[in-house]
């Protein structure tokens, strides 16, 4: 298929940027159906935020803000990459991205409850 690449973690720092962008995408529509709602008027919104307050809608929130916090550290990533002559410490990077994702993935857990 691809060969070694795939074995690099910046491949792997490619894929899980492209994913969490796809994971955005979709979620986009689901957000301006609640935007719309909203539109609706008062009692429109309410039924709507009682769908939200199901335990697979709150999962998938924190599974949105990963996505969101893990897009924009990889999108920090390639602009160091571009921009700052940094593709020998892609490692560092990346290590950087994921704390970063996993602090962001906390403190929505802790400020859910």
């Amino acid at each position: 298929m691809i060969g070694a690449a795939h074995k690099q973690s910046g491949f792997l720092a490619a894929l899980a940027h492209r994913l969490s962008g796809i994971a955005l995408a979709v979620f986009l529509p689901i957000h301006f159906i609640a935007l719309a709602t909203a539109l609706d008027g008062a009692d429109a919104l309410d039924r709507f935020l009682i769908v939200t307050a199901d335990p697979l809608v709150k999962l998938s929130e924190l599974v949105i803000v990963l996505a969101l916090a893990t897009h924009m550290m990889l999108g920090l990533r390639v602009l160091a990459i571009e921009f700052l002559d940094f593709r020998e410490r892609t490692l560092t990077a990346l290590s950087t991205c994921i704390i970063l994702v996993l602090g962001v993935g906390l403190l929505f857990l802790l400020n859910a409850g």
